[in-house]
């Protein structure tokens, strides 16, 4: 048996980032960028107000204050998109909106607050009140002031989230280049698979894995492929696999065992260099992985539990490779134990949990039975429990690593 890092290890050491290609921003979001962005234009393009108030030369209302107001006379009214045509000149004021262009000849804005708008009642004012001085450049955003033009405001290799959008948007930038996603082919194996919009006759089981996995596929950035079930034959197989040819990669559930009926890794192998693996962990303990026709393949178990583990582990770190991001690691978090986990072979257990915060520790509790067919026991799980191969038991009260499936400070 080899490590879980060995394997992964493996793993990733084939895996190549993908090509880029030119997208709308809104289509980037979670993609990789792929050219560094340095901004046409001054943002903001002109010197504005960052509060609604009144445009004014701070100097004309040195001394004012609360009880001795110094009195502008207003000449004019400016809003957000529109340009003023009127010049600020000693003892003048332009009503002023947050976001407006500062006029000519003004200096400063003064917010309504500081002046005696709200006592008075006619309309449109002729005079305003200024109740407190303020210093030059007060309330003003000056232009480029957030980003200046020609500056490099985003690196290649940024991991574009809404705010990056946001920024390609502040500047004009409709589309980007950005690493594709990867097309991920799923194939299902086993005679006791039946599609889930289908009767279920006895002894059969519904494929549920393509749908997890497709479902974990797309949580990770990628296009899942659904290839549906193959059976257990090999010619069979081998058809399904070549339609996964055109993606980016190959993931198969089931056929990866030991048993009579698990020719997965017999297609596989003719077919290209696989390498077939048992991994010390638990569960998903069989895994394959080799390169066919050019095309990573990743074979997980097929017993449900096992297959998300392994996908969570192996897949999803390659998935993000693929799409050039650096950070592949889930996060995790040191909690105390509300059971005990036995370890029986000397494996690494992966026990699913809930993990909870309360004041300033995280607590793990086990969602029960830890078979590796339970698929609830996924669903009621945020979190996975980490025992180390040296460990044999993890006793309650014990602190242990638990690698997040979901992550949530609350």
């Amino acid at each position: 048996m080899i490590s879980v890092e060995e394997a992964l290890e493996k793993v990733l050491s084939n895996i190549q980032v993908l090509d880029r290609e030119e997208k709308p921003i809104l289509q980037c979001l979670g993609q990789v960028l792929d050219e560094d962005v340095h901004s046409p234009i001054d943002v903001p393009p002109l010197d504005n107000a960052a509060m609604d108030g009144y445009a004014i030369r701070a100097e004309d209302v040195t001394g004012a204050t609360n009880s001795s107001p110094i009195y502008l006379d207003v000449i004019g009214e400016v809003s957000a998109g529109t340009i003023s045509d009127k010049e600020v000149e000693p003892g003048t004021a332009i009503r002023i909106m947050t976001g407006a262009p500062l006029p000519r000849g003004a200096d400063s804005v003064v917010r309504f607050e500081d002046t005696d708008e709200a006592q008075r009642r006619e309309h449109p004012l002729a005079q305003i009140g200024i109740l407190c001085q303020i210093p030059k450049g007060q309330n003003v955003r000056r232009a480029g002031e957030d980003i200046a033009r020609g500056q490099l405001v985003l690196k290649r290799g940024t991991p574009l989230r809404p705010q990056e959008i946001g920024v390609l948007a502040s500047i004009g930038k409709a589309k980007a280049w950005v690493i594709r996603r990867p097309v991920v082919a799923i194939l299902a194996t086993g005679n006791e698979l039946v599609e889930i919009d289908q009767p279920l006759p006895p002894g059969k089981i519904y494929n549920s894995n393509s749908f997890s996995i497709a479902a974990q596929v797309l949580r990770y950035g990628g296009i899942p492929q659904v290839l549906g079930i193959a059976r257990d034959q090999a010619q069979e197989i081998e058809a399904k696999i070549k339609e996964a040819l055109s993606a980016d990669m190959l993931i198969t559930s089931g056929g990866v065992s030991v048993g009579d009926y698990d020719l997965v890794k017999d297609v596989l192998a003719k077919q290209g260099q696989v390498s077939f693996w048992t991994v010390r962990m638990k569960p998903g303990k069989p895994l394959a992985f080799g390169m066919i026709g050019g095309v990573p393949h990743l074979g997980l178990p097929g017993n449900p539990v096992s297959s998300m583990i392994t996908f969570e582990l192996f897949a999803r770190p390659a998935i993000l490779k693929m799409m050039g991001k650096k950070n592949l690691a889930k996060p995790s978090v040191r909690a105390t134990m509300e059971s005990s986990i036995k370890n029986t072979d000397g494996r690494r257990i992966f026990a699913r949990a809930v993990v909870r915060r309360e004041d300033d520790r995280y607590l793990a509790q086990l969602t029960g039975p830890q078979g590796s067919g339970i698929l609830t026991s996924m669903a009621s799980a945020n979190g996975l429990v980490i025992v180390p191969e040296d460990v044999a038991m993890v006793r309650e009260g014990d602190t242990v690593e638990v690698l997040m499936l979901d992550w949530s400070e609350e």
